[in-house]
């Protein structure tokens, strides 16, 4: 997790990661992306976000892809 701009603290937003200094949590910015705004769609929309802070939700979400998932053998 970027330290710089990407922040989860139980206190805010119920402890989602959040772009840091707002309580604007990274699905959100993810969602926008992924419903083809572009960048200065959401900076205009949220003025409190820099084409820093997207980025880095981007660099986020590729960490969190990255992560392998393994199944948990259940004993019957």
């Amino acid at each position: 997790m970027s330290k710089n701009h990407i922040v989860a603290n139980p206190e805010v937003c119920g402890g989602e990661p959040c772009v840091k200094g707002t309580r604007i949590p990274v699905y959100i910015v993810l969602s926008h992306l992924a419903a083809g705004e572009d960048f200065s769609t959401l900076l205009e929309n949220f003025p409190s976000l820099t084409a820093e802070d997207i980025q880095e939700c981007l660099k986020f979400a590729s960490e969190l892809a990255q992560e392998k998932v393994l199944p948990l053998e259940i004993s019957r």
